[in-house]
């Protein structure tokens, strides 16, 4: 299955920076006034004054969304991304995009990290909303459901609804987590810190708050 993400709410000029990852994407086109960073490269797209206006204007985002990663083919199953580099130290923050089956991870305002996931089946949804890390378990393993592994877990409810590293495949669904390609999942376990927020959406009308 082939997913793209698209951020909630970001239409019209914010839309060139923040487009579906279903295709290739041109870099954005910087107004006169605005001086982008070329330290990304190619790898890297920057946001300018003017989309960041609209979308907080639009209230698509009320978060420092700086710039996001270039990612200009389709993403499978078990597929992420994951750059850092000369990306400057700074608050973390992760959104999950339940309907585009998507993680992305900001630090300081710039996007480092992106992966297709898993998540709750119809009888076990994932919750919405905005939740603190409580917890970081390294080698945690699940007592409700037979020891079953769950490496890297960053846990978000009193109930167990954690991100954690799993087998992300098609046709494989999680008990209410978020499952995360196993590289992706160490990375991330290194840069969140608890009460670092998760924001989880459902749909392309919920915001990020």
């Amino acid at each position: 299955m082939v997913v793209a993400l698209a951020f909630a709410g970001l239409t019209t000029a914010a839309a060139a920076a923040w487009s579906s990852r279903i295709i290739e994407r041109p870099a954005p086109v910087a107004s006169t006034d605005d001086e982008l960073p070329t330290w990304g490269g190619k790898d890297r797209i920057f946001l300018t004054k003017a989309q960041l206006f609209q979308a907080h204007a639009e209230g698509a985002i009320d978060r420092d969304v700086q710039s996001i990663l270039n990612v200009p083919k389709r993403m499978h199953y078990g597929d992420f991304i994951w750059n850092d580099r000369n990306v400057p130290k700074g608050p973390v923050w992760v959104r999950v995009d339940l309907k585009q089956q998507l993680i992305s991870v900001f630090r300081a305002g710039h996007e480092i990290g992106t992966a297709v996931i898993l998540y709750g089946a119809e009888e076990k949804e994932t919750p919405d909303g905005v939740f603190p890390v409580i917890a970081k378990i390294k080698d945690h393993k699940s007592v409700t459901y037979g020891d079953a592994p769950m490496p890297y877990t960053l846990r978000l409810t009193n109930d167990g609804v954690s991100i954690h590293g799993s087998d992300v495949r098609w046709g494989a669904a999680t008990h209410g987590c978020i499952g995360v390609p196993l590289e992706f999942a160490q990375k991330l376990y290194g840069q969140v810190s608890r009460g670092d927020q998760v924001v989880i959406v459902s749909d392309d009308e919920q915001r990020a708050s």
